[in-house]
Order: structure tokens, then C-alpha cells, then sequence
């Protein structure tokens, strides 16, 4: 039994706007309701958790997507707050080496083929699992004068992405440890890293947007419109 967790109770400052940007329309959907079609569309995944801001008026009360739960709780001020909270918000049945897939609500083009291979990649790796792309671009080191004081090497340096799969014992425990150390951990494999541990990277889509700005937004809506 696998579930994926959605963290989705952020404000999207950095986007600005008076709606989440989770809640922002593309493609005639709200960007969180592309990532749960695609998470629970998948015959691999079970059911979905998503944390949500309290108070928030714009969750619509979707209790089943694609024919599959989808459970809400109170999310936290940081990512991992809301992560753990979804953790624990996990239904009676959903064992502790059960598999869990947290995505992003607001990285909306998700796609079937990166899903199971990052399943797979995960059950095979005590580890655990996340999508990522190589970097490809030249990177560059900024002085305080935003000036270029160096050119870094880009060899064995990916960006992350989501999902990130990891058993449910293992996150937990990656989260919780993370929190009680005072460590604000900016993805889950950061908190697994942190244990020692070693997640496995597995190449995704290139076009697997997380929605930061509104140059993101466009993007999105193109490659939406592209696949529906």
C-alpha cells in the first residue's frame, strides 16, 4: 500500500497574489487538483493526505479523487511541519514500511512513467527514492556585490524534485529527528541524509514545474494544454 502526502499549507509569498498558489487556475484547474489527478490516477498509489492552512477557504472538501481517499489535516509554518502532520494523519491500515510519495501541490505536470519509476526505485532502496534532473546549466558563485566570483562544477549535481517516496517509519523518523535537532530541512531527503542515509535519484521529466513565479505559471499552463 502506497500513499502520497501533499503539503498545502503554505501562503505562496513569493508569488504573490491574494490566492495560494496552489489554488491558482490552469489548464480550467486549480494546480493542486493536476497534482492529485495525477498521484491518484496511478494504480500504485492508494490514497493521498494533504495539510492544509487553517482556515483555508479555498480547499473545495474533496474527500475522493480519481476513485481513491483523500484525507485532510492542519498543516505547519515550515514544509516538514506540514509533512509530519500528514504523516500522522495516515489512516488506520497504511503499515509502517508502507511507501510514501510527497509531491508538491503546486508542481501540477506530473507524469504516470515517473511515478512507477520512482516506486520501484524505492522499494528497491531501504533508502528511499526522488525524481530528479541532472543540472545542465553553468553555474555560477555570487559575491556579496552580486558580482561572479567563481564558476562551479556542475558534475554529479542534480536539482530535486517531487516526489519523494521513503517508507513510513523512515520518514518519520527523518522528520522528527530533523525537528527536535532545530534543523529546518527544506525537502524530505534532506531529513533522510541527515540520518546518514543515502536516497537513491532517479531521473525525471524536465517538465515536472513546481510553480514559484508567474513565468511558472505560464509554463505550466503550456504544458497542460499540450497533454489534455
Amino acid at each position: 500500500m502506497n500513499w502520497a502526502l501533499v503539503p498545502a499549507a503554505g501562503s505562496g509569498r513569493r508569488f504573490g497574489g491574494e490566492v495560494p498558489k496552489q489554488y491558482l487556475q490552469a489548464a480550467g484547474k486549480p494546480l493542486i487538483a493536476h497534482a492529485l489527478d495525477a498521484l491518484l490516477a496511478h494504480p500504485r498509489i492508494d490514497g493521498a493526505v494533504v495539510a492544509l492552512a487553517a482556515g483555508d477557504a479555498h480547499w473545495p472538501g474533496w474527500a475522493v479523487v480519481q476513485g481513491k481517499p483523500v484525507v485532510t489535516c492542519i498543516g505547519g509554518g515550515e514544509r516538514a511541519d506540514s509533512v509530519l502532520a500528514a504523516l500522522r494523519a495516515l489512516p488506520e491500515g497504511v503499515a509502517e514500511d508502507a511507501l510514501l510519495l510527497v509531491h508538491d501541490a503546486a508542481r501540477p505536470n506530473l507524469r504516470a512513467d515517473d511515478i512507477g519509476k520512482l516506486i520501484d526505485a524505492a522499494a528497491a532502496c531501504p533508502d528511499g527514492a526522488i525524481l530528479a534532473a541532472p543540472v545542465r546549466d553553468t553555474l555560477k558563485r555570487a559575491g556579496d556585490d552580486v558580482r561572479i566570483d567563481a564558476t562551479e562544477p556542475r558534475e554529479r549535481l542534480w536539482r530535486a524534485l517531487t516526489p519523494q517516496a521513503f517508507r513510513r517509519d523512515l520518514l518519520r523518523r527523518a522528520l522528527e529527528t530533523a525537528q527536535a535537532d532545530g534543523v529546518v530541512v527544506t525537502d524530505e531527503a534532506m531529513a533522510v541524509e541527515r540520518l546518514g542515509l543515502r536516497p537513491r535519484l532517479v531521473e525525471g521529466r524536465e517538465d515536472n514545474v513546481k510553480v514559484t513565479t508567474p513565468a511558472d505559471l505560464a509554463l505550466v499552463e503550456f504544458l497542460l494544454a499540450r497533454t489534455s
